[in-house]
């Protein structure tokens, strides 16, 4: 009897270490294939040009939608919601249409103790780019103080309507990132984005939590430079940074930049590096008489061509619930619809793979609490994607 017990320890043990060994040789030769579909996440819910949907990670799961006409919804998250409250309404006080409007938010990382929002507009009668603080109401977390407007930033002028930038968010340093465009006009005809003295053509980066209204992280490229360069810059060289975001794994900042007429890029922005235009777009020479000593090229550029017309940043996607998108950074173009996942990996680019081309104008995305992903669209509606293994 104990031999046969012995004997049947044996072979569990070999089955063991046989399927374990199999597991080993088959498992990575599988290659699971996702298709994706687009859903309507929040089908009793509309909006009127949506371009952007924000978590203040205060523990209410509530999200917070911007039109760009100037007012800001919130809603719980809950894909049965019938119910939204208008939190901040400033369409009085903005110009809008094009590339002009109510076009970011940002929620101070303490949101849920000191009630601080930051917004990014351009200004009613001048056209300029104005990032103001509000403070929500304490006795109704669903509407704003309108006359708790402070702003941030002196308006910042702006020579034509188009190239405002607009995306405006706290990095993992706690500190407030800006991006702003060169200004607009074909070529970036001031030279903005290579000329330091201005801000325009850049991202900045800002403390709000000392000085008044803000000072300058010690750490910032340009600190107490002698040469006459904003101080406030963190990176420049680009031409319509219209949305960025960071990895919430690694921190890195992935920013979007809308190409001239060849190229649309992605740029991994790090402190005091050139992105290069208006001397070049993408990986080419733009205007070769600009004179610049050396610049960080993107990490990935696509064509310009056919519907293919002005890319719109994501996120690297770090939810549950796409598998397949796990550590992909997401990102659409705004006149295609199309929508792709960027794999990147120790410095080069694994693949580019499209996901779905939409019918949808997609000005933004978003990301909630629980790092799903949400698509802003310009038919008034907030999608997700669905994933299906094959």
């Amino acid at each position: 009897m104990k031999k046969k017990w012995i004997l049947l320890i044996f072979l569990i043990i070999i089955i063991i270490i046989a399927g374990i060994a199999v597991g080993f040789l088959i498992l990575p030769l599988l290659n699971i294939a996702y298709t994706y579909s687009v859903e309507n996440a929040f089908p009793n819910l509309s909006f009127n040009n949506p371009v952007g949907i924000y978590d203040a990670n205060d523990g209410t799961d509530r999200l917070f939608v911007v039109e760009q006409g100037g007012i800001i919804w919130t809603f719980n998250n809950n894909r049965n919601e019938i119910d939204k409250y208008k939190f901040l309404d400033i369409s009085d006080q903005i110009v809008t249409g094009g590339e002009r409007g109510l076009l970011g938010l940002a929620f101070h990382p303490n949101y849920e103790v000191n009630g601080y929002l930051y917004v990014y507009y351009t200004k009613l009668g001048t056209g300029e780019s104005v990032i103001s603080r509000f403070k929500v109401n304490v006795s109704d977390q669903n509407m704003v103080n309108k006359s708790s407007e402070f702003e941030i930033i002196p308006p910042i002028n702006q020579p034509f309507s188009n190239h405002n930038g607009g995306q405006i968010s706290f990095g993992p340093d706690g500190y407030l990132y800006i991006a702003l465009g060169d200004g607009g006009g074909t070529g970036d005809p001031f030279g903005n984005a290579q000329n330091r003295a201005n801000l325009l053509g850049n991202i900045l980066r800002i403390d709000v939590d000392s000085g008044s209204p803000f000072s300058i992280p010690l750490d910032n490229p340009f600190y107490n430079n002698m040469d006459g360069f904003r101080e406030e810059i963190y990176a420049f060289g680009f031409r319509n940074p219209w949305r960025f975001s960071f990895d919430n794994n690694t921190g890195n900042l992935w920013v979007a930049d809308v190409g001239q007429e060849s190229w649309e890029e992605i740029n991994i922005v790090e402190s005091g590096k050139n992105y290069g235009w208006n001397a070049k777009e993408g990986y080419a020479d733009f205007n070769p008489g600009v004179n610049v000593t050396s610049t960080e090229p993107p990490i990935y550029v696509y064509a310009n061509a056919g519907p293919d017309i002005s890319i719109t940043g994501g996120y690297i996607y770090r939810g549950l619930e796409l598998t397949g998108l796990s550590g992909k950074y997401i990102y659409a173009d705004f006149g295609s619809g199309k929508i792709w996942a960027l794999s990147y990996n120790s410095g080069n680019v694994i693949e580019n793979e499209l996901l779905i081309d939409t019918n949808f104008n997609i000005p933004s995305f978003g990301i909630d609490n629980d790092k799903n992903l949400y698509i802003c669209s310009f038919d008034g509606n907030i999608y997700i994607l669905n994933e299906l293994a094959n």
